[in-house]
């Protein structure tokens, strides 16, 4: 062979390695659909994006991160999703219920990493938090498990409590289920336990309207992004307007102005979903992915309410508190 001809054939081959190589440094594109606002869900995405960074991604050249936010509006969900879908995502993160879903229920092969869920098997989403099956895996966030403990702890701050209502979507089996979890609980502690039922954000007052006409003196939140991310600040100021002790499920309740919180750490739960898109985009089968339980929580205590409402905190809470709002 002369000279020529090997290099001409020498070309031949380095163009398909060429382009592979081109190809394996084309950007990763993760679809993040949210039923938050953007504004609301900002901190997690960042704490989603620092996991990334860890684990050696860097945003625009190793991966771009394409969001649409359904702003509590889970209308929005199917025309938000397509977007998405249409550019070829290879992920897709997804927080809130109606869009995982929605997402379960698409024709697509593309894997989806749940942000978080309260009941994955209790909604019919996974097979088994082991092995999930399918195209979705995830993390929970072990609200439902924690309902009772959240009437636990309002009734130490609160020992008057009587009339206990669980605010809650009753289209959300999770929820639902944290509404029976509280009424066991409560039953056992001699404490009526009443529904109030909140099925969007429009429905917000008069879910507080109802609380009150129920002579209910205190309440139990079993949230869904439906109606509370975003609405953080109204919910507080309205049970304060009613002079209602409360108990959310993450510290931006508290943070806002309800009395406590005490749930899952949300900001880690974003963190470690980097780690699930990680080892999807290096192969890994979502269905074949056990769906984690979360490892941090908080306790949190908003002082300021506590003062508002005439109510004194133990010093024995205090000290087992992960925050205190002074």
């Amino acid at each position: 062979m002369d000279r020529r001809a090997f290099v001409v054939r020498l070309a031949a081959l380095a163009a398909p390695l060429s382009a592979i190589a081109q190809s394996a440094r084309k950007p990763a594109r993760v679809g993040y659909l949210s039923m938050a606002k953007p504004e609301a869900d900002r901190h997690w995405v960042a704490a989603f994006r620092q996991g990334m960074r860890e684990l050696g991604y860097i945003e625009g050249q190793s991966f771009v991160l394409e969001q649409r936010h359904a702003a509590n509006d889970a209308s929005k969900v199917p025309q938000l999703a397509a977007e998405l879908l249409h550019g070829a995502p290879s992920v897709m993160v997804v927080y809130g219920t109606p869009a995982i879903l929605h997402m379960k229920n698409a024709e697509t092969s593309v894997p989806i990493v749940m942000t978080v869920h309260a009941d994955p098997v209790g909604s019919g989403i996974v097979a088994s938090l082991a092995r999930p099956g399918g195209n979705i895996t995830g993390l929970t966030d072990g609200h439902t498990e924690l309902a009772p403990k959240r009437l636990e702890l309002l009734r130490e701050v609160v020992p008057t409590l009587r009339r206990v209502g669980v605010l809650f979507n009753p289209t959300n089996s999770g929820s639902e289920r944290q509404w029976r979890l509280v009424q066991a609980a409560a039953s056992g502690a001699k404490v009526t336990a009443l529904a109030v039922h909140i099925r969007g954000s429009n429905e917000i007052g008069r879910a507080f309207e109802t609380a009150h006409k129920k002579r209910i003196d205190g309440l139990v939140f079993a949230p869904d992004p439906t109606w509370w991310v975003g609405n953080e600040r109204r919910i507080a100021d309205l049970a304060i307007t009613h002079r209602l002790p409360t108990i959310g499920t993450v510290r931006e309740f508290a943070e806002h102005g309800t009395l406590l919180a005490y749930g899952t750490n949300f900001t880690d739960l974003w963190h470690k979903s980097a780690t699930y898109v990680d080892k999807i985009l290096k192969g890994a089968r979502p269905g074949e992915l056990a769906i984690e339980h979360p490892t941090k929580f908080d306790l949190v205590i908003n002082l300021k309410t506590a003062k508002t409402l005439g109510i004194s905190i133990p010093y024995a809470f205090l000290v087992r508190a992960d925050h205190v709002i002074e």
